[in-house]
């Protein structure tokens, strides 16, 4: 088979850009080793974040640091066994993120994130599962006075700075927006601007399935298997070699294997995180997603009940899994919001790959022909996947770029 695109990755990024590319008329293979939305893309707080314009950074407080290294706060954890392994990273990640680091990221985010909701609301519409986008943003609740008011500081900052909007509760208007939380909260945010999603998988899977009503493929491959040839690229995908001019590498934490022995230096490290759903008790409602911020885990309202997400695990991506900070946050989440036990007994682990400067990779591979980069979106990659499928689209078919596409090249680390 012969395509004017192959998209190597059916996450949620690469499912976006293939369908973005049929759009516009292209013939594309997107390639998966299983079915779209079940590695990274699969586990998420879902939300499309229009306001995380900031990057996460690499924490700069001696004292919360020694907290991390101690295993004193479950927003972080990490394997002994592995700290070897990721500290090249995390000496990077450090430096990139000084202020003047941070604000360099977060300009460089500005039209990526500016166009994220209208670019998942042209690719829903098109697909017809735009009921899956739900308006109405999500809180992020405080216990401590002193973190809340460093909060509400630097979110002022941010509303003006970046076009965002959000409105500021105490205790009692967090309760109006949603009575079943509990008094252990002082205050928050209520970050208005962005989407929820009832179910991540679902939104990939109806962008799936209208990519191949356009007479898009999904086909069965190994993205280890890809050929460079005089015309192109060529893959083993269901049993045989399909090629075309273009590639895009849309791997996820995965894009290392396949680029280093082609010569590429990707210093990618990856955070990895675990999801549980919970039964809400009683007749106990959430109406929005909740990140409670002073413990460092998420409650989101989802279809198989309230998926309870994690802080950062520092580990090299395939070490195996030991989700103990979902063990240390539950009583926390249970003294936040009714909660009966949870619904599945195992849970669920992903890798959020990321740059040192949580800045995307995306567009042409330095020095290959036809060879293009869509990856590393740090914990963005359903937030940035409409938006940068558009930019690669346009990069790809010829068309002027909405945005200069240089600060997101692989050559800033060269």
């Amino acid at each position: 088979m012969r395509f004017d695109v192959l998209v190597l990755g059916g996450g949620v990024v690469g499912t976006s850009l293939a369908l973005d590319l049929a759009l516009r008329g292209r013939s594309v293979g997107l390639i998966e080793k299983g079915a779209p939305g079940r590695e990274t893309s699969f586990g998420n707080a879902g939300l499309i974040q229009r306001e995380a314009v900031m990057p996460y950074p690499f924490p700069r407080d001696i004292r919360l640091l020694f907290q991390y290294a101690l295993g004193r706060k479950p927003e972080a954890n990490y394997h002994i066994a592995d700290v070897l392994k990721v500290a090249p990273f995390l000496w990077r990640y450090f430096h990139a993120s000084s202020k003047e680091g941070q604000l360099k990221t977060a300009q460089a985010n500005l039209p990526l994130f500016a166009h994220c909701l209208t670019e998942h609301t042209r690719l829903a519409t098109a697909a017809g599962v735009q009921d899956q986008l739900r308006p109405g943003g999500w809180l992020k609740v405080y216990r401590n006075e002193a973190s809340l008011a460093a909060e509400i500081k630097r979110a002022e900052q941010e509303l003006s700075r970046y076009g965002v909007s959000a409105e500021f509760h105490d205790r009692k208007g967090l309760q109006a927006k949603e009575p079943h939380l509990s008094d252990v909260v002082i205050g928050g945010i209520h970050w208005k601007d962005p989407f929820s999603l009832n179910d991540p998988e679902a939104l990939t899977l109806g962008y799936a399935r209208h990519f191949e009503a356009l007479g898009g493929k999904i086909l069965r491959g190994d993205a280890m298997s890809l050929e460079e040839s005089r015309d192109g690229w060529s893959v083993l995908a269901d049993g045989t070699r399909v090629s075309a001019p273009d590639c895009v590498v849309a791997l996820g934490p995965w894009a290392p294997d396949l680029l280093r022995p082609m010569g590429y230096n990707v210093p990618m490290g990856v955070k990895r995180g675990y999801h549980v759903h919970m039964k809400p008790k009683g007749n106990a409602a959430l109406g929005l997603p909740v990140l409670d911020a002073d413990i460092g885990y998420l409650l989101a309202p989802m279809a198989k009940g309230i998926r309870m997400t994690s802080g950062a695990e520092f580990a090299a991506r395939d070490s195996r899994a030991t989700p103990l900070q979902l063990e240390r946050v539950e009583p926390y989440a249970k003294a936040l919001f009714p909660l009966e036990g949870r619904v599945e007994a195992m849970p669920w682990k992903g890798a959020r790959p990321c740059m040192p400067d949580m800045l995307c990779v995306l567009g042409k591979a330095p020095r290959h022909k036809g060879l293009w980069l869509n990856f590393a979106h740090a914990h963005h990659g359903l937030t940035l996947a409409a938006s940068c499928a558009r930019l690669m689209g346009e990069m790809i078919t010829g068309e002027a770029p909405f945005t200069d596409p240089k600060p997101y090249s692989l050559e800033r680390f060269n």
